[in-house]
This record gives structure tokens, sequence and C-alpha cells, in this order.
């Protein structure tokens, strides 16, 4: 598997999003290989609706042992489906989760915050 980071920002404008933009950019246009992704939240309360102690558990346990179905996570994590099932619709809906060939994946190795003060 390919190492990818993530990085999340906090905080950031409408103008800090452009430059991360322009910056990859470029960065492809002089050839650079390069595996990253970022996600951005308005405030530190939009992210930690997002990101909870419990997704957390979640996101590591798919990064190591991706599952073939909800229902075989909500197993390993002894948790109930319902709300592992919750959990995993709001992390796909923010690209932290994939379904890959019928198997959920957290495919990066490290996530970075960034706080915009």
């Amino acid at each position: 598997m390919t190492e990818i980071d993530m990085t999340i920002s906090v905080g950031g404008s409408i103008q800090d999003d452009g430059a991360a933009f322009v910056d990859a950019w470029k960065r492809a246009q002089r050839g650079e290989v390069f595996q990253e992704r970022h996600l951005a939240f308005e405030s530190w309360t939009a992210l930690t609706r997002v990101l909870t102690p419990k997704r957390v558990e979640l996101l590591r346990h798919v990064h190591h042992h991706p599952e073939p179905s909800v229902a075989a996570l909500a197993r390993a994590l002894g948790r109930p489906y319902r709300r592992v099932h919750d959990d995993v619709e709001a992390l796909i809906a923010v690209g932290l989760i994939e379904r890959n060939d019928d198997v959920l994946i957290a495919q990066y190795e490290r996530i970075k915050t960034e706080i915009v003060m």
C-alpha cells in the first residue's frame, strides 16, 4: 500500500484553500509525485463533531485491518451495528474512509492537523 498523508486544516480561509490548491498544481506541473489528501473544517468544533474518539478508534482499526462490511467491522470493534454504520457513513462523507472493491479502507499512515489562529 502506498503511504499517504492526510492533512486536516482547521479555521483557514478560502484564500488558504486556494493557495494550497495552486501549490499542489505547481508541484504536479514540475513533475513531483506525491500522495496526500487535504480536508478543511471551519472550526475545531466542526472537526470534533466528525472526528470523535470512537471514530478515531474505528479509523485505526480499518487502517490496520480492512473489513469487508460494516457488520464485520462492528463485530471486530464490539460495538452496535447502527452506531458503527453511522460512524462509517460520516467518515466516508468527509473522505476519511473509502469503499474499495467492497472493502472498507483508510489508506493513510498519519493524519496531520493544522490549526489557523
